[in-house]
């Protein structure tokens, strides 16, 4: 199992993830490079999740031969992926792959940089639109965003897909790469949460942003500013 536990986080840790995530790093990787290695990327976290946190049943298969006992994952029709807007889009494109069968929810949710950083480290979040499943008590919820740096976004899409819904069975947060500070303050915040990250990456600099991290994920998936 390629999922280590790194304190306030578990770290995926499978070859291609850490390859997928190089490519993605690189400042010559173009754009259409970038969206497919997201995708790719949730692909491979999504297999990781299955493997390494969803139990599996024996079941009785006839097979055009003879009859016999296989193994199935359990709970594959209980998944809620919810995509925090706009760049975990390929990241979840890629979740999707693993889980096909899987209820989705939106936020867009996202950063006030003009009131700038606090002095706590956090910043203001806006949400512009929610869109969520019914999550029940059955469910495994996993809340992806390819960047967790300040944490700040996250804990307010935590607030929105808890809110007064029942506490799932399981609950992931999924991301690329995260800051130390973002694990610490979603861990303290949301404790019932998974955290799960293929990098932990040094700092955050004086603007909020992962260092040494990818840059702006939604601009390089989007061709935006």
């Amino acid at each position: 199992m390629a999922i280590e536990d790194r304190g306030d986080a578990h770290l995926i840790t499978h070859a291609l993830a850490k390859d997928t995530l190089s490519r993605l790093r690189d400042v010559e990787t173009e754009q259409v490079a970038f969206r497919k290695g997201l995708v790719k990327l949730g692909r491979i976290c999504g297999y990781e999740i299955i493997d390494g946190a969803m139990e599996t049943e024996f079941v009785s298969i006839e097979t055009p031969m003879a009859e016999t006992t296989g193994e199935r994952v359990k709970g594959l029709d209980n998944v809620v992926i919810i995509n925090v807007l706009r760049a975990a889009t390929p990241f979840v494109e890629g979740l999707l792959k693993a889980f096909p069968r899987a209820k989705q929810g939106v936020i867009s949710a996202g950063r006030n940089e003009e009131a700038g950083m606090a002095e706590d480290g956090t910043f203001p979040i806006e949400i512009d639109y929610t869109k969520l499943p019914d999550i029940t008590e059955e469910d495994t919820v996993i809340v992806a965003d390819p960047m967790l740096a300040t944490g700040s976004t996250m804990c307010t899409v935590l607030d929105h897909v808890l809110g007064d819904n029942p506490e799932p069975e399981d609950l992931f947060v999924l991301s690329a790469v995260s800051a130390p500070d973002g694990l610490t303050r979603v861990a303290e915040a949301v404790p019932e949460a998974d955290l799960l990250t293929v990098a932990i990456d040094d700092e955050l600099n004086d603007e909020g942003f992962i260092v040494p991290g990818l840059g702006d994920a939604g601009d390089r998936a989007f061709r935006t500013q």
